[in-house]
């Protein structure tokens, strides 16, 4: 039986408070399935270009498959890369967080580390990866009243192992997560974050690791770029531009969903909303909640007994692209 520290409401209340609230910069791990989609790339990149305001000290990769989704896309090609099995799914991100890297000329080596192959076997078996062991060891150096963030954009097995194998991490990290639906909306949180590794998510919310959620529905959803938004102002902002608007144009969802590309269209950028609350938190707008139950069904389940945490109810959708746009007009 794991046993993890315990704290009252005046000790989640301090460390749940906003970054720009501490008076150092930011100490900053990204956990990311990278290869998913397009939404990681966009993240990254305005995380990396950020040094102001965030101390990137690592990028980790983390498994991902649409596998379970099989069934429910029936007009998806059954070769479409994001059926890949999980181990390929980390692979590919492992690749693609190097690819982000070496567009934005920016020196990998040390920084960029492989997670878990898999998901969680059950809520009692962590698995060992790089990224794990970075995450213990980076957490445990943090120094003292400066949390180390954990920037949360897929699943969190890795997250789950890291506090399954060092429960102490509870009280050195913050961990930062984009899934799902409020915590009092009564729907199925059918959320590819949350639903690949149940057991994992369910550690996040048991574990007592201070934890800023961040709904995908219907708060993140707001985060929706358009095509001539694209080309007007992220192509040719160097090679990392280029490469953002070359995934926009090549949505490896498309032929998953059966969506015709060439016509004009959107897209949500889910992820950018970790960083749009570690880079300037007023454009997240949340409050301190009770940590719900997520049950085996994948719904909450209200608890006054729980834990605090902060949850978003909304987001300055244009501060946020602004800022991202302003940060990738100084590369071209």
């Amino acid at each position: 039986m794991t046993h993890f520290p315990k704290h009252d409401d005046a000790w989640y209340r301090a460390r749940l408070a906003p970054p720009q609230s501490q008076s150092a910069r930011p100490r900053v791990v990204i956990d990311t399935d990278a290869a998913n989609e397009i939404d990681d790339q966009f993240a990254l990149a305005w995380a990396l270009l950020s040094p102001a305001q965030l101390d990137v000290l690592a990028v980790y990769a983390a498994p991902f498959s649409f596998a379970h989704r099989r069934a429910a896309l029936p007009q998806a090609p059954a070769d479409a890369a994001p059926f890949n099995a999980p181990a390929v799914g980390m692979q590919r991100s492992y690749d693609e967080i190097l690819s982000v890297y070496d567009k934005l000329g920016l020196p990998s080596a040390g920084r960029v580390w492989r997670g878990s192959p898999g998901y969680l076997p059950s809520r009692t078996e962590p698995l060992h990866s790089d990224a794990v062991d970075h995450l213990i060891a980076t957490a445990r150096s943090s120094p003292p009243n400066q949390p180390l963030y954990v920037l949360a954009l897929g699943c969190v097995t890795n997250i789950a192992s890291a506090l399954l194998l060092a429960p102490d991490i509870v009280d050195h990290i913050l961990v930062v997560w984009t899934s799902g639906f409020p915590s009092h909306a009564p729907h199925v949180n059918n959320s590819f974050n949350l639903e690949q590794d149940l057991p994992a998510s369910q550690w996040l919310l048991d574990s007592g690791v201070p934890h800023v959620y961040l709904p995908g529905y219907h708060v993140g959803a707001q985060l929706r770029l358009s095509l001539p938004e694209v080309e007007r102002y992220v192509q040719g902002r160097g090679p990392i531009g280029n490469y953002l608007h070359h995934l926009f144009t090549h949505n490896p969802l498309w032929s998953v969903l059966g969506t015709d590309g060439s016509k004009p269209h959107s897209w949500v950028i889910w992820d950018v909303i970790n960083i749009a609350w570690m880079v300037n938190p007023q454009w997240v707008p949340s409050e301190l909640v009770r940590t719900p139950r997520l049950d085996a069904e994948r719904r909450w389940q209200p608890d006054a007994g729980r834990h605090l945490m902060r949850e978003a109810y909304g987001v300055q959708r244009d501060a946020i692209f602004n800022d991202l746009f302003g940060k990738l007009d100084l590369l071209g």
